[in-house]
């Protein structure tokens, strides 16, 4: 199967997103999300309020209950987003990954952009 070629406005569109991921404590997901949009790092934050982590740390093998934020901005706002919420995170060395957006609804992408801070 091919992937539908996309039109050239779309892909150019879909390249100003990320997508950033980024676990933490079920207990402080709803404040980094909230935090996040409002401040205009983000345009919008899906919280998954449980998922388990399995990860070594120090030497051990870890396992906890953990929640997923799932943080839609632009790549402008990425790189303010990922600082400010490694400085607001509880953990010493938080998960922060970003993730570029290849295709979408082209409403919502230029809506992504325009809630987020130049």
């Amino acid at each position: 199967m091919t992937e539908p070629e996309l039109e050239p406005e779309e892909d150019k569109k879909a390249s100003k997103i990320r997508v950033l991921l980024s676990t933490c404590p079920q207990g402080v997901a709803e404040e980094l999300a909230k935090f996040l949009v409002e401040s205009r790092l983000a345009a919008c934050v899906n919280t998954v309020p449980q998922v388990t982590s399995i990860y070594r740390w120090e030497g051990k093998i870890q396992r906890e209950a953990e929640s997923l934020l799932i943080i839609k901005t632009s790549k402008e706002g990425a790189k303010r987003a990922m600082q400010a919420l490694i400085e607001k995170h509880p953990y010493d060395v938080p998960e922060v990954i970003a993730i570029t957006v290849k295709d979408g609804n082209p409403d919502y992408l230029e809506w992504v952009c325009a809630s987020v801070s130049p």
